[in-house]
């Protein structure tokens, strides 16, 4: 399945439309592709609306770029990414891409480990195959 940078003024970035669900609430999101984050990590609003109570999930620091530290909620969750639904473990935080890029993080764990990704700057493109 192939997916189109997105344009943020004059950035482009690899974000694609996605899904994330739970039994009570499904939304439909957008996620940044980041091969340097180690997991799927998502607004803490996101999982809200999702009927988690995001803060009662188990709790874990994560560094982010600059040093800063963060405390995220591990939850498990159904991820969609093209009609195809993954059952994975996601963090939820505050601000998870700061307060003005409205997206989540699809990271190595949740993400990577289930796609194949090409990514075609060129092109601005991104491919994704499911791993067999």
């Amino acid at each position: 399945m192939k997916f189109f940078y997105k344009h943020y003024g004059p950035i482009r970035r690899p974000v694609v439309p996605i899904t994330l669900k739970t039994s009570k609430e499904a939304v439909r999101y957008e996620a940044l592709i980041d091969s340097g984050a180690d997991i799927c990590l998502f607004d803490e609003e996101m999982g809200d609306f999702l009927g988690l109570d995001v803060r009662k999930g188990k709790s874990y620091e994560v560094i982010g770029i600059g040093g800063k530290y963060s405390i995220y909620h591990l939850h498990e969750i159904t991820l969609e990414i093209g009609g195809w639904p993954f059952k994975i473990q996601a963090g939820f935080m505050e601000n998870v891409a700061g307060i003005t890029k409205p997206y989540g993080v699809l990271g190595q764990a949740g993400f990577f480990d289930k796609f194949i990704v090409k990514f075609d700057l060129s092109k601005e493109e991104i491919e994704l195959k499911i791993k067999s």
